[in-house]
Order: C-alpha cells, then sequence, then structure tokens
C-alpha cells in the first residue's frame, strides 16, 4: 500500500524493487508539472530507458511528450515509450484538475506514444451483486491494444452495491 501521492502541483513517485516498477501520481492543479528524473534511475532523462502508462482519474488534463500534446480526459489512457525526453503534464482546468496515475517499467525495445480513450478500452463484465463483486473492467495497455514493451495497464470500475 502507498500512502499519500496526491499533493496539488507535484509529482510523486515511488521506486519498488519488484521489477523495477515505479508508481506515481502526477496533479497539476495551478502550474504545468514535468517529469524529471530520479537519481536512482541513472539516466539523463526519466524515459531513457523506461515506458510509462497513465491513467487520468481525476478532471480533463493534457499531457504533452517530446512536444507533442495529447488530450487526456477522466479515465483517459496515455502510453509513452522508452526514449520520450520531456514530459509535461496539465490540467484544462483548475477547479476540476487532473490527477495522473502513472506506472513505468524498464523497457528494452521503443512502442510509439499512444492515447486511447475511456469509450475505447476493451470493456470486461464480471462478477455478481451477490458477491458484491460486479464490474468492469477496462483494458488499456495489453497485447490487443496499445502495444508495450512490458506493462499491462487496466482500470476497474466496481458497480453500485460492490466492493
Amino acid at each position: 500500500m502507498i500512502d499519500d501521492l496526491i499533493e496539488s502541483d507535484k509529482v510523486n513517485c515511488v521506486y519498488t524493487h519488484y521489477d523495477r516498477m515505479i508508481i506515481g501520481i502526477a496533479n497539476p492543479v495551478n502550474k504545468i508539472l514535468e517529469l524529471k528524473t530520479y537519481p536512482n534511475l541513472k539516466s539523463r532523462y526519466f524515459l531513457e530507458r523506461r515506458e510509462m502508462g497513465i491513467i487520468n482519474v481525476g478532471g480533463d488534463g493534457e499531457i504533452s511528450a517530446d512536444g507533442q500534446t495529447y488530450l487526456v480526459n477522466k479515465l483517459d489512457c496515455l502510453y509513452i515509450g522508452k526514449g520520450t525526453e520531456y514530459v509535461t503534464f496539465s490540467s484544462t482546468d483548475s477547479g476540476n484538475s487532473a490527477i495522473f496515475y502513472l506506472l513505468s517499467a524498464t523497457a528494452h525495445a521503443f512502442h510509439p506514444t499512444s492515447v486511447i480513450t475511456h469509450a475505447e478500452a476493451v470493456k470486461v463484465n464480471a462478477g455478481d451483486t451477490v458477491t458484491a463483486n460486479k464490474r468492469t473492467i477496462n483494458k488499456y495497455i495489453h497485447a490487443d491494444g496499445i502495444k508495450s514493451c512490458q506493462l499491462v495497464m487496466g482500470l476497474t470500475n466496481l458497480q453500485e452495491g460492490s466492493v
């Protein structure tokens, strides 16, 4: 369990020794946030040898990757491939700021930056109301979706009454 990642106008990341994953949150409220590298990565920039999946769980926002800007609305996903040097995060409305959930893994191959909307995600319904586990799994980064080197990423929405 990772606590206290969401902080206004900050990018907070946690490095895990489980497959050298990095989990983080970027919450741009009043300013544009830049993704910087960390000393433990021993790289000139964050994605020099890594890839990243991002799901927006807050208000609408934009992500810029090497000068190309992508609209990433609530529950949309952006994949950024290895070798992308400059990444920034911003919100389109500071009153309802974007909250970008970040997941990054090491990468040995390049895959292009791609965005997929929540509506375009592959949806799998699972569970039952009897067990309070009815849910929709939204698949974004997977073998038949956005291609990646090592990441698999999705978002589960619980139905009303489920826990």
